[in-house]
């Protein structure tokens, strides 16, 4: 099995916008200035107020490449509201509210602070079209020019921009939710969510332990966040807390360790969701996952009678698949969870919100909720490549590919896709036996690393 690649072939755009090492083509201020330009073009409406909401991470970069796309919009005669350090999710929530027509993100999510890139919101807070994307990068390949000096745009800073975020988070839950007696350990990743986080889960009554949450603008997923859960298993334990929640860098992921500092990824996380939806009546429709989601999710869906289907891998595919089938409900295992009645993206804090409601309502710890689903063995392993290409294009890894699909049988399943933001091929095996898994694993991995065109 494969993923099948975007309708429309992009230059620049991967599956979650624009990444790759800072200083490097094409991470460079002369890269961003232009891209700033061209956004602007792509996204002015005549007649129509033009702004863009621009926010980032807390990378020391940030601030160069800040400069420059404000210097690119401003060309274009767009003007510029910066939030400065906020989480994704709340530039696409306040690129709403402003009535902008666009919001980029200045950020490379969980990678190293050594990494950075650009990810677009639509003015109605969800990614870009895959055409949108097209049109940007057809403005890329012009000259910059610009506009009259009357008609510049201008640049604001948005300061009450934190708040306006934490009380839309929880007024994604209801006023009679509370988290009183409840001692939770954030781990910040040292990211965007530092200092917003902590207020929510305070303000909704929560005894909250920060870790993580000093940015110095080069420690931002070091060490810590949803990439690595020990540091907040260390914490949970230590502190005798009922539960940790790790975001990471930009705050549109979330993971768990629950209070004997076992880790709950993703798929756990929106089997949880989806279960107590189920019984509250609320779930209205199925669960889209992805090529990647467990198939233990898959099962224990079906066992509750909730419709599941898969999308490509990324939240974007997600998204696409829940709006053609009118569902609300879906995720990767990542962490990356889409909630359509309560935001337009994945939100690492009001997700985990609703598995906190989830618990809430039950009156259960997350312990005891994730029991209704067993995870299959499962093994993946990142092979590291020259250039990107597709997997399934190459004879001998499609024929490799299909011996493994036909020992495992209907008992397992095998994907084997490029990564949308690194020179990566993702093999990945999944199976009821966990020795005979991870050798099928090696096996493809193998043959991945000796493959030629």
């Amino acid at each position: 099995m494969t993923d099948s690649k975007s309708p429309v072939e992009r230059k620049y755009f991967g599956t979650d916008g624009i990444r790759g090492r800072v200083g490097q083509a094409p991470i460079t201020p002369d890269f961003m200035l232009r891209l700033g330009w061209a956004a602007g073009q792509a996204f002015r409406q005549d007649g129509q107020p033009n702004s863009v909401i621009i926010g980032k991470d807390t990378r020391l970069s940030g601030y160069m490449f800040e400069s420059a796309l404000e210097a690119g919009l401003s060309a274009a005669g767009v003007d510029v509201k910066l939030l400065g350090p906020m989480p994704t999710p709340a530039i696409a929530y306040l690129t709403r509210t402003f009535r902008a027509c666009a919001g980029i993100v200045i950020s490379a999510s969980h990678n190293p602070h050594y990494d950075n890139g650009i990810k677009f919101f639509s003015g109605d807070g969800t990614k870009l079209d895959d055409s949108l994307e097209a049109e940007i990068e057809r403005w890329l390949e012009l000259p910059v020019s610009v506009c009259e000096s009357a008609d510049l745009g201008k640049a604001s800073r948005v300061d009450d921009a934190p708040g306006r975020y934490v009380e839309f988070c929880k007024s994604t839950v209801p006023n009679e939710f509370s988290l009183e007696g409840m001692h939770i350990v954030l781990d910040c990743a040292h990211g965007a969510t530092y200092h917003v986080a902590p207020k929510v889960f305070r303000e909704l009554g929560a005894r909250v332990s920060v870790i993580g949450g000093d940015p110095d603008g080069l420690n931002i997923n070091l060490g810590v966040g949803s990439t690595h859960l020990e540091a907040l298993r260390e914490a949970v334990l230590q502190q005798g807390a009922d539960l940790g929640i790790a975001f990471d860098g930009d705050g549109d992921r979330v993971l768990m360790v629950d209070r004997d500092g076992t880790g709950i990824d993703g798929d756990e996380l929106i089997y949880i969701i989806a279960a107590q939806r189920k019984r509250a009546g609320t779930l209205h429709g199925g669960v889209v996952g992805t090529l990647m989601t467990n198939l233990g999710v898959e099962l224990a869906l079906q066992d509750q009678g909730i419709p599941f289907e898969r999308a490509k891998v990324g939240d974007r595919y997600v998204m696409e698949r829940l709006l053609q089938r009118g569902w609300l409900l879906g995720g990767e295992g990542s962490g990356h969870l889409v909630i359509r009645d309560c935001t337009t993206t994945g939100d690492g804090i009001v997700s985990a919100l609703q598995v906190l409601l989830a618990c809430w309502r039950a009156d259960q710890p997350i312990s005891e909720l994730r029991r209704g689903m067993t995870k299959l063995p499962q093994t993946m392993i990142n092979v590291r490549v020259d250039e990107r290409f597709d997997p399934m294009s190459r004879e001998d890894i499609v024929n490799a590919v299909r011996r493994a699909e036909d020992h495992l049988g209907a008992a397992g399943r095998i994907l084997m896709r490029a990564s949308g933001t690194e020179p990566l091929i993702r093999v990945m095996a999944e199976g009821e036996d966990a020795v005979a898994i991870e050798r099928i694993a090696e096996e493809l991995a193998e043959v991945v690393r000796h493959s030629r065109a």
